[in-house]
């Protein structure tokens, strides 16, 4: 293999800054399963709420596929005007009590995803990092009126505790995330990371109250202070849209009744029957076709 730290570009003042530190390393890449952009918005509302210093910037034309994941460009009138670029970067951030911890955050890997994962754990290794933990948001069939459920997972069983039982074991197709955190657990790592349930027919909208529930819960594993109320004056605007755009619809409330009604079985005892996409059915894919409408008419 490759010597891993070819991969990357650091300051090194801002890495001697870390010295004796132990920070955690928060990493949210972007391009998997993310229902409602949670990785993704939670990486823009660290960087826009807390301050921060670029520590390390990764050689991403090593990494990425550009005829997969082509940069948006825009053309005006007889020239090209812009282009958004890609790039991926390791942030020295400080949150609100004054504690430094790591960001990286940017496009998923496409390629060389083992030497990016040694690249990842030897920068953990080097600034005895604490915790490697992450965040996302899969689709769930739950409302939008209730408290999202967050699913954890590590490498320490015990710090996995009191999930919903709402999934028990799968198999799917790997994140980088995932497959890093993996990882970190064979070489002695901490790893941790928060999925949050979206409701299914807002997976391809923002929910800012998914962004803040797992917040909320990196902060309690991590004891950082990461400031949570601009989402949850986001989630409490969005919450007020949502519900004026039921009134209009005439047969999604009979849909989210029958959600809440499960969730709040889930509640009460422990767990719940998960219906399949039949049985939410039509009505469901209907509201969604209005939210698309509506979309479409407003651009």
């Amino acid at each position: 293999m490759i010597d891993p730290r070819l991969l990357y570009t650091f300051d090194p003042e801002v890495w001697s800054s870390l010295d004796g530190v132990r920070p955690v390393l928060i990493h949210l890449f972007e391009g998997y399963v993310d229902a409602a952009a949670v990785n993704r918005n939670l990486a823009t509302h660290i960087l826009q709420t807390c301050t921060h210093e670029v520590l390390a910037e990764f050689d991403h034309d090593q990494l990425h596929d550009y005829r997969s994941r082509r940069p948006q460009m825009v053309f005006d009138t007889n020239s090209w005007v812009s282009m958004n670029d890609f790039s991926l970067l390791l942030h020295k951030v400080t949150d609100a009590a004054g504690t430094p911890f790591l960001l990286l955050a940017g496009p998923e890997p496409d390629s060389q995803w083992r030497r990016m994962m040694q690249a990842v754990l030897g920068i953990a290794e080097r600034l005895d990092s604490a915790m490697l933990l992450t965040a996302s948001g899969v689709p769930m069939a739950v409302p939008h009126t209730r408290p999202t459920l967050v699913t954890s997972h590590s490498t320490d069983p015990k710090l996995a505790t009191g999930n919903p039982l709402w999934i028990d074991r799968i198999q799917i197709p790997g994140s980088f995330s995932a497959a890093l955190e993996f990882r970190a657990g064979q070489v002695g790592l901490t790893g941790l990371g928060f999925v949050a349930h979206v409701p299914h027919y807002l997976a391809q909208s923002t929910f800012p109250q998914a962004t803040a529930a797992v917040l909320r819960r990196m902060n309690d594993a991590t004891g950082l202070h990461i400031p949570v109320a601009e989402l949850d004056t986001e989630a409490e605007q969005q919450l007020a849209t949502i519900a004026a755009e039921v009134q209009e619809d005439a047969e999604f409330p009979a849909v989210l009744a029958a959600l809440e009604e499960q969730y709040d079985q889930l509640s009460e005892s422990g767990r719940a029957s998960v219906p399949t996409a039949d049985e939410i059915g039509a009505a469901v894919e209907q509201f969604l076709a209005e939210q698309d409408d509506s979309a479409n008419g407003q651009g």
